[in-house]
């Protein structure tokens, strides 16, 4: 809620609270060990802060550049609280590496904006492997709050 005096929002109260949010995820299939691990931890999490599992819907796409398409479609059915991108490039030896990530990242911000629907971004762009193996878990864990906590936050603004 909005303090009544000072127009800043009461944080007192637990934006963590799941159980009443319908949360999406779209997992790139690309680095699919990764992206698995991103997934069961986010899922985890978000049924840890009271997200039912019937509330959480799982799309797969091919990779991170497919995953902004998904989110939109899923926007568009409005009946998400949130959403959550998950994918994983790791860089290589070429340019590719910089147009996914900037691309897949870029599109991730566009639809939220333009469906003022929270996406918490779990895309992993790691240099290598073994960084990718030590973000997995926690980041998944990450997005789930993510999204959960700027879902309560935009039900607070717009009451």
């Amino acid at each position: 809620m909005f303090g009544a005096d000072k127009g800043t929002l009461d944080v007192t109260s637990s934006r963590l609270n799941g159980k009443k949010l319908t949360i999406g995820i779209v997992q790139a299939r690309f680095n699919e060990p990764i992206t698995n691990t991103l997934t069961q931890a986010c899922k985890a999490e978000l049924m840890a802060l009271g997200v039912a599992e019937k509330n959480i819907d799982l799309l797969q796409v091919p990779g991170a550049l497919e995953v902004p398409l998904a989110l939109q479609a899923l926007a568009k059915k409005q009946k998400y609280d949130a959403l959550v991108a998950i994918g994983c490039i790791i860089r290589g030896e070429t340019y590719h590496f910089e147009l996914v990530a900037n691309e897949s990242g870029a599109g991730v911000s566009r639809v939220a904006l333009d469906h003022q629907l929270p996406i918490a971004n779990a895309i992993l762009t790691p240099e290598n492997m073994e960084q990718a193996i030590t973000r997995q878990i926690e980041k998944g864990r990450d997005a789930a709050r993510v999204a959960i906590e700027m879902a309560n936050l935009l039900k607070e603004i717009n009451e």
